[in-house]
């Protein structure tokens, strides 16, 4: 947030926050927090979040304020948080220290620089180092080696002079080097490099710091003082060359830690901060993830956090930011008394002196890690506390998992004795249509408002849950909007539909029941059963897309076409009718239910103008399998003759036949019942003028439909003409087969393949899949009209 705020007054106004002072610079930011953050409020609140919004909270809150100062407090007493001069991540445009997990490492393209380093008083002998940082040689304090690399046994506890600067080195030997990696000699430089810092301590070695906060060498850097880092680079490898020091340079491609908020390349560095000691709060963080304690899905992130908190070092908290918690520490200047309280500490209790507060502040994911437990009071012990403490899921994004979810979970275990909740629901993050992160310099975020007031908040939120599994990153597709759109229409028109034929005050299933109602509520209870059963496994999207067949095809294109006669043809028994009625109305009533989580605004519009049950959907019971309403037996009959139809369907498109064109359907099958049911089905969706069940039929120019326990013959010379059919499909089997050779032509020169852009070739090569596919169906046709 402050780096936001900078930027637009350098932007706007052509000043920094010290132009302000820190209190009219704070004035901004709250001003700022209240205009975007209500922003970020009002897109949750048009997406449909369902939040309890009274009880909205905010980091800088007074009641969280108190409980950071408490944690604070009770970590330094407990000794879990020190003040240390340690090597930390610096960020020379934020000019503030980073924690690890606030570093973002990308590779990229660089250089080793081999670097002669002559030993003291020898004739001419010298060891090689590589660094791809020679400006940090200024701050060298020792060389070192591997203690069993017997090419340098002689060297260990010599000195060695360090090239432009003149200053005596000693040779040293560390476990610490890799004898295989480089010339095996590693320069150490203890205030620029984790690593070296810690070889220097092991060897109670000087640490030098070359660096100004702003990245420019400091006064420790002689004749480069004042340079930018990159400039001083340059200039010290210009003078490595002239004074004969420069060996060789080499391409080399390495990770480069960047700063999470503005990209800029971050810079280890020593510095007096504030650190929370992990190594006590990692252990018991882990055990609750490895016992199951707290469930992560996807289960393999495990594995990411685990490797994450077995590795971590002390977290680096202090942030030399004005917007935050300001650290709870008091100085005198006068004695140098420290104190860490949780209230204000005007005056030394030792000397009397006027006190003064640490300038610096917080690290943000410090108050954010009590987010669980700090939002309901603690550490008052309140009602809500005791109510909603622990949560049962956190739904959060995988690239947080160091930020925020290790951190939730190691400070709720230390302050409340409780993990702060039972599951971790992971998503991934939603990338453009070509894969990319959004970001404002590739200008490709996308304003969900727009999207919104453009398709709809539910096409929106059904996007983004069928596009995603748990842990995965999704691609943004207008187009899947667009479907998403047509699938609420979906809904909507098949609702319109039943409501213009629906005449009822509240569903119920009746005792008579045909065969195609049967079969809706089995589809519909299988639905049931497996939505929860894949909420349940948070696996959301699987859900989503289940719904969305049900709907589509079992529900609007096949159950509502089934029982048009029975709801709106006059001659129809009002006893069927109305059983009709209640089906529909029952079954849209369910899929409204089971749809809301996922569509939560035109479920309930829907929901409000049906007869329905309770006061809104909202608030109304989840569906549950019900045994009484499932029909397998049923079921499978009535599947068997969708697929007789659909099969008749497509021999009739291949055939070319008019939709209007009728004729007779002879069945061979060992359930005449099951065909006998469902005859009038076929005559209406399958184009049949009678059905004949068993009965013998000459086989001579019939087409054959199957269904997995019949067979259905279809005589084609009461549909088409066979010869002119015959001679169609043979010009059409031709040209099939002509492009296929064509393509085959193509493929098999190498010219082609190799030279062609790949997605040519993929595009030729599927092209052939596609025409090889049509050549074999016309083939069946052709066959079926002999």
């Amino acid at each position: 947030t402050q780096i936001k705020v900078e930027e637009n007054l350098r932007k706007e106004e052509g000043l920094t926050r010290y132009n302000l002072g820190r209190e009219k610079f704070l004035e901004r930011v709250w001003a700022w927090k209240e205009q975007y953050g209500n922003r970020i409020i009002n897109q949750l609140k048009k997406l449909g979040s369902s939040c309890d919004w009274s009880r909205e909270r905010f980091t800088m809150d007074e009641g969280c304020s108190k409980a950071v100062k408490e944690v604070f407090v009770n970590l330094y007493e407990k000794g879990l948080i020190y003040r240390g001069h340690r090597i930390i991540n610096w960020c020379p445009h934020c000019k503030t220290a980073l924690s690890d997990a606030e570093v973002e490492y990308e590779e990229q393209g660089g250089h080793f620089w081999h670097i002669r380093y002559p030993v003291k008083d020898s004739d001419g002998e010298y060891v090689v180092i590589a660094t791809t940082r020679p400006e940090t040689l200024l701050g060298d304090t020792a060389v070192a080696v591997n203690p069993e690399d017997e090419r340098y046994t002689h060297l260990v506890g010599k000195t060695l002079v360090l090239p432009l600067v003149g200053r005596e080195i000693p040779f040293i030997a560390d476990e610490y080097v890799d004898k295989e990696f480089g010339t095996g000699c590693v320069k150490i430089t203890p205030a620029h490099d984790p690593n070296d810092f810690l070889v220097g301590q092991r060897h109670d070695l000087e640490q030098i710091r070359v660096m100004n906060d702003d990245a420019t060498i400091n006064a420790a850097g002689g004749a480069y003082e004042g340079l930018d880092r990159y400039e001083a680079r340059k200039r010290i490898v210009e003078d490595l060359e002239k004074g004969g020091w420069l060996v060789k340079i080499e391409e080399h491609s390495h990770n480069v830690g960047q700063c999470y908020r503005c990209g800029t390349t971050v810079e280890p560095l020593t510095s007096d901060q504030w650190f929370v000691k992990m190594e006590p709060l990692a252990k018991p963080a882990m055990e609750v993830v490895t016992d199951k304690t707290i469930k992560f899905h996807p289960e393999r992130l495990e594995k990411t956090y685990m490797n994450w908190m077995e590795n971590v070092h002390d977290w680096c908290v202090s942030r030399q930011l004005w917007w935050g918690h300001r650290i709870p520490a008091y100085y005198c200047d006068k004695c140098g008394e420290m104190i860490v309280s949780k209230t204000d500490v005007e005056t030394c209790p030792k000397c009397g002196a006027k006190m003064r507060q640490d300038e610096d502040v917080l690290d943000t994911w410090f108050s954010s890690a009590l987010w669980p437990f700090s939002t309901l009071g603690w550490p008052e012990k309140t009602e809500d506390l005791d109510y909603f403490y622990p949560t049962s899921v956190l739904v959060t994004g995988y690239d947080i998992i160091f930020f925020w979810v290790s951190r939730m979970i190691f400070s709720g275990l230390e302050h409340t004795g409780k993990a702060p909740f039972e599951h971790v629901l992971f998503h991934g993050l939603i990338r453009d249509s070509l894969g990319r992160k959004m970001s404002k310099s590739l200008g490709n975020g996308i304003d969900p408002i727009e999207v919104i007031n453009e398709y709809g908040a539910d096409a929106l939120r059904y996007t983004l849950v069928t596009g995603n599994s748990p842990g995965n990153d999704m691609r943004f597709y207008y187009e899947v909007v667009k479907s998403s759109r047509n699938f609420a229409n979906k809904i909507w028109n098949a609702a319109r539909f039943a409501l213009t034929y629906i005449d009822l005050d509240h569903a119920e299933i009746p005792e008579k029941l045909e065969l195609e109602d049967k079969w809706i509520l089995t589809e519909f209870n299988n639905c049931v059963k497996e939505v929860r059963e894949n909420l349940d496994k948070y696996e959301l999207g699987v859900a989503a897309q289940k719904l969305y067949d049900f709907v589509w095809d079992d529900l609007c294109d096949w159950y509502i076409e089934l029982v048009k006669p029975r709801l709106f043809e006059t001659n129809t028994n009002e006893e069927t009718k109305k059983s009709a009625q209640n089906v529909v109305c029952y079954v849209l009533n369910g899929t409204l239910a089971l749809l809301h989580p996922f569509m939560p605004f035109i479920t309930e519009e829907i929901w409000q103008t049906i007869p329905h049950e309770g006061e809104a959907l909202v608030i109304a019971p989840y569906p549950e399998y019900d045994e009484k309403l499932s029909f397998p037996a049923d079921a499978a009959a009535m599947e068997n003759v969708k697929a007789l139809i659909k099969n008749i369907r497509q021999l009739r498109i291949d055939m070319n036949v008019p939709a209007s064109k009728k004729t007779s359907l002879y069945i061979e099958t060992e359930n005449p019942e099951e065909y006998a049911r469902g005859a009038e089905f076929l005559k209406r969706l399958a184009g049949a003028s009678e059905i004949k069940i068993n009965e013998n039929v000459s086989l001579e120019k019939t087409a054959t439909a199957l269904s997995s326990d019949a067979k259905a013959y279809i005589p084609m010379g009461e549909l088409v003409d066979v010869e002119k059919e015959r001679a169609r499909l043979m010009k059409e089997k031709e040209r099939l087969e002509g492009e296929i050779a064509r393509i085959d032509k193509k493929l098999s020169n190498e010219g082609f393949v190799s030279k062609a852009p790949a997605k040519v070739v993929d595009e030729e090569k599927a092209k052939r899949v596609s025409y090889v596919g049509l050549l074999e169906n016309t083939l069946k046709v052709l066959s079926d009209l002999q």
